[in-house]
């Protein structure tokens, strides 16, 4: 069958033989095929049948062909010490050839089992991958034996005075403008008071989701300047804010986004 095959990852050329992409290709179809595992016998073992594919690949030149050569000097190479009466004597850290191609070569067989999963699941439309997140602990159950029914009123208070202060229906509200700025002297100033305090607190008097975002993007421009260190135990922890040093009074931080 003829392919096309990629060589150095310069060349594209055509050979006719079996399905092969390559000097190892070629080596663990050898291997398959003799139903052996992938060691440094089974290398000795196929070596002359690696040699005598080689002789077969016609219209390529040097360059093209040096791969498949390098493979079959280590192939020779692990041969003829099999076939001595004694392993060779190898200098200290010096790797042994058969154990370095046979781990080469299992390392390209799993490389190769993965990319014909991607490719079946390409084939499949299944080209979506999602990193799942664990899920967030939650307490089994939230104990109310301390809570009164007067602090249920002031709750229950505290939440319908924020209610009355929206527009009534049909008025044209326009988008709140928050600025980063306006965020960097909100915290500066919630950290004057208090040392340490909690990204919660920080954005309890919050009125939308925008005003959180914008207050967490001041809080991160706070850390690359060092100003407050930040501490979160796991997922969906509570963030913990600890400032770094003094705030001057009416400190002015030149921001690259407002």
């Amino acid at each position: 069958m003829s392919i096309s095959i990629v060589e150095n990852q310069a060349k594209k050329y055509t050979v006719s033989t079996p399905v092969f992409e390559g000097p190892l290709d070629l080596l663990l179809n050898l291997i398959e095929s003799a139903e052996l595992d992938i060691t440094s016998v089974s290398l000795a073992l196929v070596t002359d049948q690696y040699l005598e594919r080689i002789r077969a690949l016609k219209d390529m030149d040097a360059e093209e062909i040096s791969a498949f050569l390098v493979i079959a000097a280590k192939l020779i190479q692990i041969k003829s010490e099999a076939l001595l009466p004694r392993p060779p004597v190898r200098e200290v850290g010096e790797e042994d050839p058969g154990e370095a191609l046979a781990r080469q070569l299992r390392f390209y067989k799993k490389f190769k089992e993965i990319a014909g999963w991607l490719k079946e699941r390409d084939g499949q439309n299944l080209r979506t991958y999602l990193r799942m997140a664990a899920p967030p602990k939650v307490e089994s159950r939230f104990e109310m034996g301390d809570v009164t029914l007067d602090d249920l009123i002031k709750s229950a208070q505290y939440i319908f005075a924020r209610e009355a202060e929206k527009a009534e229906l049909g008025t044209v509200i326009r988008a709140p403008k928050v600025t980063i700025r306006e965020k960097v002297l909100h915290i500066t100033k919630f950290l004057s008071a208090e040392e340490r305090t909690t990204f919660q607190e920080i954005v309890a008097s919050a009125k939308s989701r925008i005003e959180i975002a914008v207050t967490f993007l001041a809080l991160l421009e706070l850390v690359k300047r060092y100003r407050v260190d930040v501490q979160q135990d796991g997922l969906f922890s509570e963030i913990r804010v600890e400032r770094m040093g003094e705030f001057a009074e009416g400190e002015d931080f030149d921001l690259e986004f407002e």
